[in-house]
């Protein structure tokens, strides 16, 4: 867990040290769990986008696009049940003074107890070799059976209080579990209270709550709220989906661990409408499609798994995440939800106008169902920093072993996808060659011209970036036309000739090989 925890802390270090994320507002000291994308940050962000909606709009001739308003009418968020329903259990330590999410200690407790089980098994694992039969030492050893029933029984407990809105009783487990607060030490806590997550504020000069308005806590109401209105114009016939890409945000209690919980954020939605009763079968649909596009970016499968929904939302009927393993675990990546017709008819009821599809085929109307999927665009970005961050020790080009810290990036995603690099940069036939070739480039690829310092530290710099692929002009290019490539993952080197370069590069980057 410490080595995890140390990776995490240079992935941190290297997402500002390279330009990928920086503190929001940092001359000021920052702003808390605000983060800004830097120049490769940007980049990679923007193709993470790119790749979920070519994947969603492009591929599906009955998914369309849409891009609706942050501020919504207040209403919204009184049919969709945020207003009454979008808590986090709030508790305080009396002494340190600091807030948390009580059913985050629970989980943290339980994560715990998952921890000594675990050791158990790897020491029995040490101990007994190839012989071992983990499955069953699993299921019968007293020690290891007990912490996975304290553990089960803890979360039970956990989410019946959560469902039934049992305050005192996720109090209770707290003090029973000898919880204490993290940053002192004491068990001296506040009584459990919900807390709203919505940020608001006012409407022009009008005060109260006649001009309240608030930031949207999901991007998925604008869909709703807009089924007609998409459905019509563009002469949708169900089973279809609309999708967004936009901001949201969330007064989180406790925003942590980076990127992966701000309360300023950015998601990939898509709510696919179906008849009454196929919903489970969409559902199952997408849970499969949704694991294939991780996995298609060379996401290891040992790293993604499902994780089904105990404590369902207010308006799903079945739920399941795709978890990722981060370097602090394994936590929520993406969601598929089966949210029933929840939303349409609540924003039906509220504003008295009919959110109704007719099926020419059945000859009937009725209010659809819906399938989402919901990604959160910065841990998709998170998800990929971790699984491609590598320090490794590698035979140098010039001799000598080597350390490098390398962003594996799919080619496709990666923010520079060619550095060109004129060997020696006080030659200036060399500097002109290489730069005709930049030119030549550039229109096609998001390229990176370098003639600072050794070649050996100009490849650690785009190592570092994540670049696939370095192009050097030398003295022979000058000749044969011919520039040296070099690969970032396997260090291979190969002449190729200029007039193929863009053809080559485009083969390895296209966004065919993701979907």
């Amino acid at each position: 867990m410490a080595n995890q925890e140390e990776v995490f802390k240079k992935i941190v270090s290297h997402s500002k040290e390279y330009g990928f994320i920086y503190q929001s507002s940092e001359i000021y000291d920052g702003l808390s769990a605000v983060y800004d994308y830097g120049p490769y940050g940007v980049e990679l962000k923007n193709n993470i986008k790119t790749y979920w909606w070519k994947s969603m709009v492009q591929m599906h001739e009955n998914i369309v696009g849409i891009d609706t308003a942050i501020f919504m009418h207040p209403k919204t968020w009184k049919a969709s049940g945020h207003v009454d329903a979008f808590n986090d259990p709030l508790i305080d330590n009396k002494d340190s003074k600091k807030r948390y999410r009580a059913d985050v200690l629970i989980e943290d407790a339980v994560a715990k107890i998952e921890a000594k089980l675990e050791k158990e098994v790897e020491k029995a694992k040490a101990r007994f070799g190839e012989t071992f039969d983990e499955k069953l030492y699993r299921e019968t050893n007293p020690r290891v059976v007990e912490y996975a029933q304290k553990a089960s029984s803890i979360l039970e407990r956990m989410n019946t209080s959560m469902t039934s809105n049992d305050m005192e009783g996720l109090k209770n487990l707290i003090v029973e579990l000898e919880i204490a607060c993290p940053d002192s030490g004491s068990r001296n806590w506040t009584e459990v209270r919900q807390f709203n997550l919505m940020f608001n504020t006012q409407l022009g000069n009008i005060a109260g709550e006649e001009g309240k308005l608030y930031l949207r806590p999901e991007t998925a109401q604008g869909i709703f709220v807009n089924f007609l209105n998409v459905q019509k114009t563009t002469r949708q016939k169900i089973p279809f989906g609309i999708a967004q890409i936009g901001k949201a945000f969330r007064n989180e209690i406790v925003a942590r661990q980076f990127i992966f919980r701000m309360r300023e954020f950015e998601q990939m939605e898509m709510q696919f409408f179906v008849k009454p009763g196929e919903e489970m079968k969409w559902y199952e649909y997408w849970k499969n499609e949704r694991m294939r596009w991780h996995k298609a970016i060379g996401t290891p499968e040992a790293k993604l798994r499902f994780h089904n929904h105990e404590n369902l939302a207010h308006y799903a009927n079945a739920a399941v995440d795709i978890q990722f393993d981060f370097p602090f675990g394994f936590k929520e990546l993406e969601g598929i939800h089966s949210r029933t017709n929840f939303d349409l008819t609540s924003h039906q009821e509220l504003s008295g106008k009919k959110l109704q599809y007719f099926d020419s085929e059945d000859n009937e109307n009725y209010v659809p169902y819906v399938v989402e999927t919901s990604v959160g665009c910065d841990r998709m970005f998170l998800s990929v920093l971790s699984n491609s961050y590598v320090e490794e020790t590698v035979p140098d080009a010039e001799g000598g072993d080597a350390t490098r810290i390398v962003l594996k990036i799919h080619p496709t995603l990666a923010p520079i996808k060619c550095a060109v690099l004129p060997l020696v940069k006080n030659k200036p036939e060399l500097v002109e060659k290489a730069r005709q070739l930049f030119d030549l480039l550039k229109p096609n690829f998001l390229c990176q011209y370098d003639d600072k310092d050794a070649i050996g530290r100009r490849y650690r710099r785009q190592d570092a970036i994540g670049t696939p692929f370095c192009v050097t002009v030398d003295f022979e290019t000058l000749e044969d036309q011919c520039v040296t490539i070099r690969d970032r993952d396997t260090l291979k080197q190969e002449r190729i000739s200029i007039a193929e370069l863009s053809n080559y590069i485009q083969a390895k980057v296209n966004w065919n090989n993701v979907m």
